[in-house]
């Protein structure tokens, strides 16, 4: 794997609560997790990025930290995840953390002195107004479930900023032992061999809050200086950071404009990731293609960080109205599936239908294409979701190991479980479990397997350059291509549900001996290139030619 090592990681996320609980008490835990490596290992992990572990009230899923160097006792101790990083390390995987620096819990106790007196160390931690700011009712992140950014406190006597829930106070960035504070976070985490962190916010982390403007200014120079302090202690470690902005303000978040890229190594790709499920909804890559053709120019060493689902909802708030209502009406009609106006609280395989030839082509064009492939955990078994609970808790559930009671993930009473698992209709996990699927190699875990590994023979994916290939094409039909030192791939996908043929014979002068290393099935030769079969949600991973790096 190159210096970069992030561009051409495999990434996959969990909750440690929900994953693998190895003592009984219904909460997933550091040991259980531990004890499920070489499963990861062997779906072809590289990278697992662990949603948050810190001491935590846990009223919105850890998100509320209380101690930032410390972990939740409910998942064991600082040791168990000292033995975690190490048993990671011994099979090949990174694992990264959550930095959730935005804001605290209000119950943390830099919080509870500095709303205690005007005159405690911590008062200009967050930030206050002494009156009531004009911009009170604007900038919710969680519209319906939020009502206000600014909350009276009645023993501070003071309004408290909190652009997510108004327990979760924001903390102050112009304070410089605030960013001293942050930086010594990072050096304490990476000291015990992280590899780096997800950024929760990051544009919310960098805002210059002023009371009564909503448009406040951004301190860009944090990143900066953040970077090079995270980088001087770990020469390795990498930002990877969630930034849902504008399309224009992105390249700043990579660097400073000279050329540079000294802020974020990575960011995850919304406007890609809307794209996407717009046109899976109308089976038309056009949108995929104005994405390529629009991506800002990164500079060296920034990386994308692509996803289908993540922890969050599917947000869509980067599409147009009509847009948005389009995937909205192909996979969330009903109200109860849709979250805050803006997105869709459901996994991926029931989206499609339990369609395993579509679910395979999503996974397939999500993994194809420019950046680092983040994967959801359960997502590769093809985990359903539990709409009787609330908000995003929908597609939080306890990961579904085998046909033993609660799914092999825990020994506990059902009634004690963390959440609950699926366990009726198809996606109860009766039906779908790693210990089935381990059993049939025509799984859906076994095709991630054979996908992952794939893709991790063809490292220009990740780590080179991805263009459309501007050739007429049939209905539906998507065709890119990845250009690196190590040589070129072609994808081929089919969105839409009719057979087609596809002539690529423009490349045929570049082609060495090309040759299918992934498909959907058995097709005729590539041969010259120019009469490509390819089924109604199909796929083809074609290998045009080697390079110099091998």
């Amino acid at each position: 794997m190159s210096d970069r090592w992030y561009s051409e990681a495999v990434v996959y996320c969990l909750d440690i609560d929900t994953f693998a609980d190895s003592d009984g008490d219904g909460v997933g835990d550091f040991q259980g997790l531990i004890g499920r490596l070489d499963y990861l290992a062997r779906l072809g992990v590289t990278c697992l990025w662990l949603n948050p572990i810190h001491p935590s009230p846990n009223e919105d899923d850890g998100y509320d930290a209380t101690d930032f160097y410390n972990v939740d006792p409910r998942l064991g101790t600082l040791g168990d995840f000292a033995e975690l990083l190490h048993q990671a390390s011994n099979r090949g995987i990174r694992v990264i953390i959550d930095l959730v620096v935005n804001h605290t819990s209000n119950q943390h106790p830099w919080f509870i002195s500095a709303r205690s007196s005007p005159d405690s160390p911590y008062r200009d931690w967050y930030i206050w107004s002494e009156h009531e700011p004009a911009d009170r009712h604007q900038g919710m992140v969680f519209p319906g479930e939020q009502h206000e950014t600014w909350t009276y406190d009645r023993t501070a006597k003071a309004w408290y900023y909190h652009r997510f829930y108004k327990f979760q106070p924001d903390l102050n960035i112009e304070n410089p032992q605030v960013r001293a504070e942050i930086k010594k976070i990072t050096s304490f985490w990476l000291q015990l061999g992280v590899s780096g962190f997800r950024m929760d916010a990051v544009p919310f982390i960098i805002e210059r809050t002023e009371p009564g403007n909503p448009n406040s200014p951004k301190d860009f120079d944090f990143l900066t200086d953040l970077r090079q302090h995270v980088q001087w202690r770990r020469g390795d470690a990498v930002l990877l950071a969630e930034a849902n902005v504008e399309p224009d303000q992105l390249p700043a978040f990579f660097g400073d404009g000279s050329g540079s890229g000294n802020r974020i190594h990575m960011l995850f790709d919304f406007m890609l990731n809307g794209r996407l499920m717009l046109a899976l909804a109308r089976e038309d890559p056009e949108v995929i293609i104005e994405a390529l053709r629009d991506t800002p120019k990164l500079p060296t060493g920034g990386q994308w960080a692509t996803f289908l689902r993540n922890h969050d909802e599917i947000d869509l708030s980067r599409l147009t109205a009509d847009q948005r209502n389009d995937v909205l009406a192909k996979f969330g009609p009903d109200e109860n599936m849709q979250l805050y106006g803006r997105g869709i609280r459901r996994r991926l395989a029931p989206m499609l239908g339990n369609d395993r030839r579509h679910i395979e082509l999503a996974y397939s064009l999500q993994f194809s294409l420019r950046g680092t492939p983040v994967l959801r955990y359960g997502e590769e078994i093809g985990m359903g979701e539990d709409l009787t609970l609330e908000g995003r808790d929908a597609i939080r559930t306890p990961m579904q190991w085998s046909y033993q009671e609660n799914a092999g993930f825990s020994t506990a009473e059902p009634e004690k479980l963390i959440r609950p698992v699926i366990d009726k209709g198809e996606y109860g996990y009766q039906h779908v479990n790693v210990t089935a699927q381990r059993k049939d190699p025509r799984s859906l875990l076994g095709w991630f397997e054979r996908m992952i590994r794939t893709l991790r023979e063809a490292p220009e994916t990740g780590s080179g350059s991805t263009s459309h290939i501007d050739v007429p094409m049939p209905p539906g039909v998507l065709a890119h291509r990845a250009d690196g030192p190590t040589g070129t791939m072609v994808f081929l996908h089919n969105l839409g549900t009719e057979d087609v043929e596809v002539d690529l014979s423009i490349l045929a002068d570049e082609a060495e001996l090309p040759i299918d290393v992934l498909s959907d099935r058995n097709y005729p030769e590539v041969g010259k290139l120019d009469r490509l079969k390819l089924a109604g949600h199909g796929y083809r991973w074609i290998r045009l030619r080697l390079g110099h790096e091998r």
